[in-house]
């Protein structure tokens, strides 16, 4: 079987004709751009199901994680997340469950009609009892298993190799490895005293990703979990790694995505997308945040909201949820309603940032206009959630004005002034 990156390089496969018409992209452009790594569609052949673009020229993106843990398994929770997510704007979703039967949590999200992705090596690690238990039998397994259910993208910690361990001996940091897949294969490696098999086995974790043509998701294991930790060399040495394991990938015919890069100062953010995006030759870029502060415990979806949108500015494709149990809870429903809500707002901020025509700000120019004109149903309905729109505005009644101004409203008096004296608009 060929995989879409080897399809595109001689013509125009109908998944991406169809996707192009979605994202307004001529489809042999498309199929380029697949071909050159530069955008990937994550579709396992071996489930039907609406997929999406991930990268250049393409709408930003929305993942959202959900998933059970040790301490809570719900599978019935989960799948309510799962939906909440959709209805509310998540392009993809990703099971990160650890608790319960994982494989019977993983099929029934995989039942729903959007892109899955995973990290294997929490199953693995549950498999063989304990980290330093899993072997490269065991990992392998499990990621072939992965493949054969139907996921489409999976996280994989390759660039965690021996060379990124000594970077974070010899120059500590404050926090770690706070990446709980980072944090599995530098124990791996610890105490088996073994090179990370992903790294070291990778063309053959190629050849598997290829014969169901799923996207590898080149996890950020070392990447930075405090402000304090940013400027660590792990977090470098580890970009460079994923650089050369994103073009062996591509040469592979496997389609990657690479993801960064923490929690990182505002001001340092346009430079670590652009120096990750410099060294994978542009592919899509998958972002969890960055958290530009430390102490927004609580409202860390706000917090990644800011980063998210200055990474975005900067050529970052893919952003990953936060919600407001971050670093402190295993979500519930209305924490994945407001994480992907948020989210969804900073896609479209991140869209008009990128926008070259200027077409992603149609929908805010007509949301003037039905401002000006105090057309409160036009505004719901162009709001991304008109219904919380709707709410809070009809809650002092069906006002004519906002109830902040009421009588004294600003746009009200002057659109008066001009409909009395026409020579106020020439």
């Amino acid at each position: 079987m060929h995989t879409l990156v080897q399809e595109c390089h001689t013509g125009v496969p109908a998944i991406v004709d169809q996707i192009a018409r979605e994202e307004g992209i001529l489809p042999r452009d498309l199929a380029l751009l697949i071909a050159k790594g530069r955008v990937v569609i994550p579709s396992n052949p071996n489930r039907d199901h609406h997929t999406c673009a991930v990268g250049e020229r393409c709408r930003v993106k929305v993942n959202v994680n959900i998933g059970t843990s040790g301490e809570r398994c719900d599978d019935a929770l989960e799948i309510r997340k799962a939906e909440a997510a959709i209805h509310n704007g998540a392009d993809t979703l990703m099971d990160l469950s650890t608790g319960g039967d994982l494989r019977k949590i993983r099929k029934k999200i995989l039942a729903l009609d959007v892109p899955v992705g995973t990290v294997p090596v929490y199953e693995a690690v549950r498999k063989a009892g304990n980290v330093a238990d899993v072997d490269s039998d065991t990992l392998f397994n499990v990621i072939r298993q992965h493949c054969k259910d139907g996921v489409d993208f999976l996280t994989l910690h390759c660039g965690v190799n021996n060379e990124a361990l000594t970077a974070l001996r010899s120059d500590p940091r404050l926090m770690g490895v706070v990446s709980r897949g980072g944090a599995f294969h530098i124990a791996m490696m610890v105490q088996r005293e073994e090179e990370n098999p992903l790294y070291k086995e990778y063309d053959y974790l190629l050849d598997i990703l290829a014969d169901s043509d799923v996207v590898i998701s080149l996890g950020d294991g070392m990447r930075p979990g405090c402000l304090k930790d940013a400027g660590r060399r792990a977090k470098t040495v580890e970009y460079l790694t994923l650089g050369g394991l994103a073009r062996r990938a591509l040469d592979h015919g496997v389609q990657r995505m690479v993801e960064g890069p923490g929690h990182i100062p505002m001001d340092q953010i346009g430079y670590n997308v652009k120096i990750i995006k410099e060294l994978t030759d542009q592919a899509p870029l998958y972002l969890l945040g960055p958290l530009v502060t430390d102490i927004g415990a609580g409202y860390d979806h706000v917090v990644a909201a800011v980063g998210g949108a200055i990474a975005c500015e900067n050529g970052a494709d893919f952003l990953c949820m936060v919600t407001p149990a971050e670093h402190l809870a295993l979500p519930d429903v209305n924490d994945i309603i407001e994480g992907t809500r948020v989210a969804r707002l900073t896609a479209h901020i991140g869209d008009m940032a990128r926008s070259k025509d200027g077409s992603a700000m149609q929908r805010d120019s007509r949301m003037a206009d039905a401002r000006r004109n105090l057309d409160w149903e036009g505004q719901f309905r162009l709001g991304l959630f008109g219904d919380v729109a709707r709410k809070i505005h009809e809650r002092d009644g069906k006002l004519e004005t906002c109830s902040m101004c009421g009588d004294l409203c600003a746009m009200k008096l002057v659109k008066d002034l001009f409909e009395k004296d026409p020579a106020l608009t020439d």
